[in-house]
């Protein structure tokens, strides 16, 4: 189920969404674009349904993130209200 996240977290997500889209990426390449607390921001993203994580098949101690589409987030988001 996808919630709306706090305003924080939602700039987290729109930050990461304008450079990865849907592709995969790394925590190394997160921390590039977010400044702060980046673990923080992942879990509160992935508790809210935002990102999905899931384990390197190269390196299972790497994590990889794949964020949800908006749109998608929304539409669930929607569904959800709707059904209240």
């Amino acid at each position: 189920m996808t919630q709306i996240p706090p305003n924080w977290a939602f700039i987290i997500y729109s930050k990461l969404w304008a450079k990865f889209k849907d592709n995969r990426f790394y925590n190394e390449q997160a921390k590039q674009i977010i400044q702060g607390n980046l673990n923080q921001a992942i879990s509160r993203l992935k508790n809210d349904g935002w990102l999905k994580i899931g384990l390197d098949p190269k390196d299972s101690r790497k994590s990889i993130y794949i964020l949800k589409n908006p749109e998608h987030a929304i539409n669930e988001i929607i569904d959800e209200y709707s059904q209240k």
